[in-house]
This record gives structure tokens, sequence and C-alpha cells, in this order.
């Protein structure tokens, strides 16, 4: 049975990729790759993640465009310098940015 590593990311930090010119916040995490072949094919080998660790979903930003990503941990930071996030989504899930990382609206109680 595979080990799950323990997640260094939450959801509602504002992370940055180590490589790539994009921010952004995350909104979702899976323990370990949960993505199709053909997606993870696509990354160049020498660039290709571990699929043995936590891969996050992030309404990621850069100058130009608003997108998702698919984010393994190894290539995120966080992002505290650059302040809230831009991304249109981001309202649907979180309701406020408390000055370091967004706090997700309340669940529908039962």
């Amino acid at each position: 049975m595979q080990e799950l590593i323990e997640a260094k990311f939450s959801i509602g930090n504002i992370v940055k990729h180590k490589f790539l010119n994009f921010r952004g916040v995350i909104f979702d995490l899976d323990p370990s790759f949960n993505n199709t072949e053909e997606w993870y094919n696509a990354i160049p080998k020498n660039l290709r993640p571990r699929k043995d660790q936590p891969f996050y979903h992030i309404f990621a930003e850069n100058e130009e465009i608003f997108y998702i990503a698919y984010v393994s941990e190894q290539n995120l930071l966080i992002d505290k310098e650059n302040g809230p996030a831009n991304h249109p989504d981001i309202k649907k899930i979180f309701s406020h940015f408390d000055g370091e990382c967004y706090i997700p609206h309340e669940r529908a109680k039962n």
C-alpha cells in the first residue's frame, strides 16, 4: 500500500509556481496524482513531477490570463509577498482574504 505524504499546503493558501510565471489560490487537493496519463505525459520528461506527492487544484493567474492549474507540491512555494489574488472564481469558494490566506464560505448546516 502506498504511504500518503502529508500535504505541505492547505486550501486557501496563495502559492506561486517555482519555475512557471503564475500564482494562485489552492481550492482543492489530491493526496497523490489523480489526472490522466495523457496530461502527465504531456509534461516534458525532465520536468515531470513524481506522482506520489500531493497535487493541488489552483485558481491560477498571471499578467495575461486566469485559469485552473493542477500542480505537484514539489513545484509550489507559498506566496506571501504579492497580496490577494484576483482570479474571478475565488468568490465562488471563499468568503474573504484574511491577510494571509482565503477563508472558505461556511458550509450549509444540515
